[in-house]
């Protein structure tokens, strides 16, 4: 897949050379990776409000742009990855963002420290969820929110126990999913899932029923992509994804809000 410099958004620094594509993460700025950005995006800008005027923890915040997007609202963004050259991206690209390095199984806060917790695209990731799950209610105050999102193990990986992901620990279910909150400790408030909208439905009838394997086929090819695939893919806008309660079993991804009592 190609690179390209970009210009993060409001309140970034100027243009900053972006993080190389690993599996782990979806960086802005990439034609090819428009779908997946636009795909996580999503979460980002319909739980926003929930971040305004708050002091706001990231844990896995990855490339930063949605801790900048957070940024945009909260009284004070505080970042936190595991992986040093992520952290030193935030710090030259996203300077309103407050990084620190460190492992998710022991955030280095103190107790009641923060009024929201944003894990977006991460816990699948993990070796422990259940301990991060624990963290982050230490680290929330009383009434505090955990915004989480999840890849959908039953469209994610259909039919398999393993993920399909190498880089993936565990995939999580809508069920297997609130079972971990509640057993942590939190009051599961809200669990939705991510759909296609109309215009991505449209493209799944176009490439064959699914644009999500039509863009895994040309990657894993190696091959230039045919142009018509490119330009759908680079055309793909966040409105084009849906949040919704129903038929959460047929969701892309998971995304749940959960409250400290």
């Amino acid at each position: 897949m190609s690179e390209a410099v970009y210009a993060p958004s409001a309140g970034g620094s100027p243009a900053v050379d972006p993080l190389p594509l690993t599996g782990e993460r979806t960086v802005p700025g990439i034609p090819e990776e428009n779908y997946w950005f636009r795909r996580h995006e999503i979460a980002y800008a319909r739980l926003l409000e929930h971040c305004a005027g708050r002091v706001v923890l990231e844990a896995g915040s990855g490339e930063g742009y949605g801790a900048n997007m957070i940024a945009d609202v909260a009284a004070r963004v505080i970042g936190l990855d595991y992986d040093a050259g992520a952290v030193e991206h935030v710090r030259a690209a996203y300077p309103r963002v407050e990084m620190l390095q460190g492992n998710l199984a022991e955030l280095p806060l103190d107790d009641a420290s923060v009024d929201v917790v944003v894990n977006f695209q991460v816990i699948e990731h993990l070796w422990d969820q259940a301990q991060f799950l624990r963290e982050c209610l230490r680290v929330l105050r009383p009434g505090g929110r955990l915004l989480i999102s999840t890849p959908n193990r039953i469209t994610f990986s259909p039919g398999r126990d393993t993920p399909l992901n190498p880089f993936h620990t565990r995939e999580l279910n809508a069920a297997e999913l609130a079972e971990l909150l509640v057993a942590a400790g939190f009051r599961v408030e809200l669990m939705t899932g991510v759909h296609h909208g109309p215009n991505l439905v449209a493209l799944d009838d176009k490439w064959g029923g699914s644009i999500i394997d039509a863009q895994i086929e040309r990657a894993l090819a190696g091959e230039p992509w045919p142009s018509e695939l490119a330009a759908d893919v680079a055309a793909v806008r966040l409105e084009d994804f849906e949040l919704s309660v129903e038929n959460i079993d047929a969701s892309l991804d998971l995304v749940a809000i959960a409250g400290k009592p």
